[in-house]
């Protein structure tokens, strides 16, 4: 009698270097980054994962498969979840959102009221940092004593992750760089151990999908506050440069523009200002009529 194999204990076949070559291409194509020979074993790893799931025991048919039709445009989308899962927390980095905060407070106390403040957590993840840039501006609205009517984009590559942040319910885990009193203030507690944002948050962010190699396209612009860690890291230094350049352009004046620390080193732009405070990376947009292409 002929039993099924059990595919999920099959080995799958260390990959190759032409192989390896060959699935570095394709993802930097479609998404912009670049694997490293370090992220090598992270690479087979996550593509094991979805050739199992399909009972296919060879990088070339799959690779046929991923890039064949609808069929491999729906499961381009699976692969996606599996490789850009990043793990991240609430104020992952608290100096940067102090930072955010001090400027917004700044902003506030300045802004006659009239137009609604907006935000960007690009490359959101699961939605923990635009959970953290809500807290954030609601917190500097009760130390200057002035509300303002605001919104957050959160964009990312993954769908899985997408649904994730507009489920806004988390583990204590996750809570990072939260002190208590943000934690009770913000999150309440639900039956199976997790933490939910509070609903006048979860009204605030906008979760929707976007490629960053689809940045000239987005309708994104006029933001007050541009968030974006952990994500530049993943791509050629040329390409952080570019991005770079089209995220200083969508800036209003005294916009503010926020990146993890070393994530670049070599760029300056002429809109923008960088602020003086060495523990964070960020600029602020010039207060002039100043632009480039």
């Amino acid at each position: 009698m002929q039993t099924t194999p059990n595919w999920s204990l099959q080995q799958v076949p260390d990959m190759d270097a032409e192989q390896f070559r060959q699935w570095q291409m394709l993802l930097e194509a479609r998404t912009g980054v670049c694997v490293s020979d370090q992220r090598r074993v992270y690479l087979q790893t996550s593509l094991c994962s979805r050739m199992r799931a399909l009972q296919i025991d060879d990088y070339q048919r799959y690779y046929d498969y991923v890039t064949d039709g609808l069929t491999g445009t729906i499961e381009w989308s699976a692969l996606i979840d599996h490789l850009t899962v990043r793990e991240t927390s609430f104020m992952r980095h608290r100096p940067s959102f102090d930072c955010v905060g001090r400027h917004l407070q700044q902003r506030l106390q300045q802004s006659d009221g009239g137009q609604p403040l907006q935000l960007w957590s690009l490359g959101c993840a699961s939605g923990e940092e635009a959970w953290s840039l809500a807290i954030t501006l609601e917190q500097a609205m009760a130390q200057v004593g002035k509300r303002q009517n605001y919104g957050i984009w959160a964009t990312d590559i993954s769908l899985k992750a997408l649904e994730q942040g507009r489920a806004a319910t988390y583990p204590a885990s996750r809570m990072g760089g939260l002190q208590e009193a943000e934690i009770r203030r913000w999150l309440s507690g639900r039956e199976n151990g997790q933490l939910q944002i509070s609903e006048n948050l979860r009204e605030r962010v906008c979760f929707s999908r976007l490629n960053i190699l689809e940045l000239a396209q987005a309708p994104i612009q006029d933001m007050d506050i541009i968030f974006c860690q952990n994500l530049l890291i993943y791509f050629r230094r040329w390409r952080r440069r570019d991005l770079l350049n089209m995220l200083a352009r969508r800036l209003v004046p005294g916009g503010m523009l926020v990146i993890g620390l070393g994530e670049i080193t070599d760029w300056h732009n002429p809109l923008l200002i960088p602020v003086a405070d060495d523990r964070v990376q960020a600029w602020v947009r010039r207060d002039d009529n100043a632009d480039q292409e």
